[in-house]
């Protein structure tokens, strides 16, 4: 199991404490340091959507006047390939599933033993 996010984001913080204290491994990947291939970006994409994937309501978005291009999905895959930040976090993938955010009452459903 992966975890994509900052180590700074509360979100992606319950999610790691959430798996912890349910007895899951993980390795943690920040997304500040390390991108993720365009190769994970996409397929991702395609098993969850690009709608899922990308944050338009992070500061990033703002910041890089994203809402002014008027992004399609090509347009918003390729903000997210150059500028992984703007993935919603945390992004968690484990047996070819792909679970983004974090909800407890979800991640109970999903990582129940």
């Amino acid at each position: 199991m992966t975890i994509y996010g900052i180590k700074t984001c509360s979100t992606v913080n319950k999610a790691k404490k959430f798996l912890k204290d349910n007895g899951y491994e993980f390795e943690f990947v920040d997304l500040k340091t390390t991108k993720p291939s365009e190769i994970e970006i996409k397929s991702w994409v395609e098993k969850v959507g690009i709608d899922v994937l990308f944050n338009s309501r992070s500061t990033t978005y703002r910041e890089l006047k994203l809402k002014e291009l008027n992004l399609d999905d090509n347009g918003k895959l390729e903000w997210l390939c150059k500028e992984p930040i703007l993935l919603k976090r945390p992004v968690v993938t484990f047996d070819d599933k792909v679970i983004v955010g974090f909800k407890e009452e979800n991640y109970r459903e999903i990582f129940s033993k």
